[in-house]
């Protein structure tokens, strides 16, 4: 049985979507380091623990905005 030795590093993207990389190589453009290392199952616990909403970033701010308009148009009828 291969037994991985390797260090990751847990990573992620402007979207704060997240994944492990090899902790000897060079991150891909648009992502940077959480700060968590360990081995592959560590990193992937930790993504486990910080990653609680798999919804990217963008789509997030958006339905946040959607759902403030909505409650500015309620607030809107009630006073008017």
């Amino acid at each position: 049985m291969n037994v991985d030795t390797q260090t990751y590093l847990v990573v992620l993207n402007d979207e704060e979507q997240y994944s492990i990389w090899w902790a000897d190589r060079a991150l891909p453009a648009g992502w940077h380091q959480e700060g968590f290392s360990g081995s592959k199952e560590e990193c992937l616990a930790r993504i486990g623990e910080v990653w609680t909403d798999m919804r990217p970033l963008s789509l997030r701010l958006r339905m946040a905005e959607a759902a403030a308009a909505k409650t500015a148009t309620v607030a809107e009828t009630v006073a008017g």
